[in-house]
């Protein structure tokens, strides 16, 4: 390797690490905001709803889901009428089918914790962890409270499409795992990145700014998106995730008007 290409792969590892260390404050940052009145009950609320709704549909309509899941695997050519005639089998592959509603109901109960959070929790948190930690950046409110509901429903109809059209993959070991993180680390940056600079971004940054730092929002996602998998943790994921866009963009946002201020005394 030439004298360039090891100064390239320094400076290509110098800034994997720094990216890495920024969305690290950002959580931090989002941890340290958990102490403010009222941000605590705005983490939690939305996931826990969004559970109770779940759980209460399933399990209304759980009769109805097995009983259209035992169709669906007797009808199934070459193999449907071995499993029929066989009770075990059908018992077993019954048994997976039920594992798998309960498996698809965690992304729904996300998503749905997600569009709660980033249509209503996150504009509420954003005014109180702004007051304190941004007052210094002016609002130019690019956004607005209509944009944030539209933009957290078309990020949830898109990633249901991604993952009813996933759903095939899902059959081979590890590749749903895999593929959940994916989804849901792209759900995250998608839903949380306009609420985070809505009030302070004007429509400019609003736009520019996620386009110029996206690898580092991905990665912000993809880390709430791990915690999403961790029990207990994974009740405050969704906000908290939106949490950390909020520290992510806001300090991005306030780093980019003072380079604007240098080029404009220049």
């Amino acid at each position: 390797m030439g004298e360039n290409g090891r100064r390239s792969f320094c400076i290509d590892q110098q800034n994997i690490f720094s990216g890495m260390k920024t969305i690290l404050i950002s959580y931090f940052s989002a941890a340290r905001s958990l102490g403010r009145p009222g941000i605590l009950w705005h983490l939690m609320w939305p996931t826990l709803l969004a559970a109770v709704i779940w759980t209460v549909l399933l399990v209304m309509s759980w009769g109805s889901l097995v009983s259209v899941g035992s169709g669906l695997i007797t009808g199934l050519p070459l193999v449907g009428g071995w499993l029929a005639s066989s009770e075990g089998a059908l018992l077993v592959a019954l048994l997976m089918f039920k594992i798998g509603l309960v498996m698809l109901a965690l992304p729904i109960i996300y998503v749905t914790a997600a569009f709660l959070v980033a249509a209503v929790a996150l504009p509420l948190m954003l005014e109180k962890v702004a007051a304190t930690d941004y007052a210094d950046i002016a609002r130019r409110a690019g956004g607005s409270q209509l944009g944030s509901v539209w933009n957290a429903l078309t990020s949830v109809l898109q990633f249901l499409v991604l993952l009813v059209l996933s759903l095939p993959l899902w059959l081979i070991p590890g590749a749903g795992l895999l593929i959940s993180l994916i989804l849901t680390a792209w759900l995250n940056q998608r839903a949380f990145r306009y609420d985070a600079l809505m009030a302070h971004a004007d429509k400019l940054e609003l736009k520019a700014l996620p386009t110029e730092h996206s690898s580092g929002l991905f990665g912000v996602g993809l880390l709430g998106a791990a915690m999403a998998h961790v029990p207990l943790i994974n009740l405050f994921a969704p906000a908290l995730s939106g949490l950390a866009f909020v520290h992510y963009l806001l300090s991005a946002l306030r780093v980019a008007r003072q380079r604007e201020n240098i080029i404009e005394v220049n």
